[in-house]
């Protein structure tokens, strides 16, 4: 096989339509856009016009509610814990709170407080205060001989929203 031989196969490629090219290419003079008009012109986009039918996203159902004062929490894993204190970026006898977290690059933002959850294995003996943890990452932080302090309590949450 050469470089001049190298081709695509068969239909898998198309011409593209040349429009506004003359009468005897089909798609002369207007282009197939009409005449005149806002949507024979170059840049128009009706977003969401249908011709006078009821614009699909008003014919569908609107469903759910999204709480506009929602908490957003940064997530982090056991099992990346463990790893941050095997390669030494977090320093297991001093408390690892959740400015600690995200000074060691475990997260790049703190936003309403870090969850801790129980994804992986921890093996070291941590003192972990953040925001919020769930059951199995407590449970799983207090096997390995650690404490977990949330910081966040769900009476907290309500009083605040």
């Amino acid at each position: 096989m050469k470089l001049n031989e190298l081709h695509d196969n068969e239909g898998a490629t198309r011409k593209k339509k040349r429009v506004a090219r003359g009468p005897g290419s089909g798609k002369g003079k207007t282009a197939g856009r009409g005449i005149k008009g806002q949507k024979s012109r170059s840049g128009v986009a009706i977003g969401g016009y249908e011709g006078g039918q009821m614009p699909l996203y008003r014919r569908m159902p609107k469903r759910g509610f999204t709480k506009p004062n929602r908490k957003e929490w940064a997530v982090v894993n056991l099992g990346l814990i463990q790893k941050f204190i095997d390669a030494g970026k977090l320093d297991i006898k001093a408390d690892i709170t959740d400015d600690v977290l995200v000074a060691a690059g475990l997260t790049n933002h703190k936003r309403d407080g870090v969850r801790v959850l129980a994804k992986g294995e921890l093996t070291a003996k941590v003192k972990l205060v953040v925001a919020g943890a769930s059951k199995p990452a407590v449970e799983a932080v207090e096997k390995a001989g650690g404490s977990i302090t949330i910081t966040v309590t769900p009476k907290t949450v309500a009083a605040a929203e």
